[in-house]
């Protein structure tokens, strides 16, 4: 991947294919994207943009707290960088929230905005969902990050942690050994940013661009529940359920969801948010 110098600092990425600009901002797996990456129907017709954010793999690690304005921020100026006034954005789980803000903070740098079963902790069952996570925390404390990371994917995605990384490592192969070393942001940095972090109905209100919501058949009633706030409260949202996947769905059935996200982006003429 290549570097960009950015916020006093660094960022990788790399840019795949030609057409119009799409940003995908990663979850905590840092390259769960790999998998759409290589789906003809995005790579061939889009110029498709991925990057680890700060504190992930080989990007610049910073101290807490790392806000997710900042990573907003970061993600904005990586465009600039790069010379592209606006793209079309998707984001998937904690990558999802990035997304949603770069859209209310940056809107003329947003298209339109694709968010994959964001994150978002603020709606009435999120407080549930933390007191889950809690087992992780405590894991993490105690140094054993591999077991944090299992409790808190199995929380997430609903599945088994023997069952979930053997997933991984046959779709991304190396996700898991990198996940652990990146236990640290995790834990550390971005789940208490997460918590922090809130999308009340005035402001979802305020993203005016286009808005797809991708949610998995089978996932957590968390995500369902957001997708249902998505629907009710942002202005121009279509939303598509994708058979037999549940929160790792573009990871477990890639060329569905980026049929989906294709068909999307078709039908919705370039144009930054209003």
């Amino acid at each position: 991947m290549k570097r960009a110098p950015v916020n006093g600092i660094e960022l990788d990425y790399e840019v795949v294919g030609s057409g119009e600009p799409l940003l995908l901002i990663n979850s905590v797996l840092a390259d769960g994207f790999l998998p759409l990456v290589s789906q003809a129907v995005l790579a061939d017709r889009y110029q498709v943009i991925r990057y680890h954010r700060r504190g992930w793999v080989g990007s610049t690690h910073t101290g807490p707290p790392v806000s997710i304005a900042t990573h907003a921020t970061d993600a904005a100026a990586l465009l600039e960088h790069l010379g592209v006034p606006s793209a079309h954005v998707a984001g998937h789980s904690t990558g999802g929230v990035v997304a949603a803000q770069l859209a209310l903070d940056s809107p003329g740098s947003v298209q339109t905005l694709i968010l994959l079963e964001p994150l978002m902790l603020s709606v009435p069952s999120g407080g549930a969902v933390l007191q889950q996570v809690a087992p992780a925390f405590e894991a993490y404390g105690r140094g054993d990050h591999e077991g944090a990371w299992g409790l808190f994917l199995s929380a997430a995605t609903g599945l088994g942690w023997p069952e979930c990384a053997a997933l991984l490592d046959e779709l991304l192969p190396g996700s898991v050994a990198q996940a652990v070393k990146d236990a640290d942001t995790l834990f550390g940095i971005e789940l208490p940013a997460i918590a922090e972090w809130a999308l009340g109905r005035d402001q979802a209100a305020a993203i005016r661009c286009p808005v797809l919501s991708v949610l998995g058949a089978t996932t957590l009633p968390l995500f369902v529940e957001v997708a249902e706030f998505l629907r009710s409260s942002v202005p121009r949202v279509d939303d598509v359920t994708v058979d037999g996947v549940g929160h790792l769905l573009h990871i477990q059935s890639p060329q569905p969801v980026a049929g989906a996200m294709a068909e999307f982006l078709d039908s919705n003429s370039p144009g930054p948010c209003p």
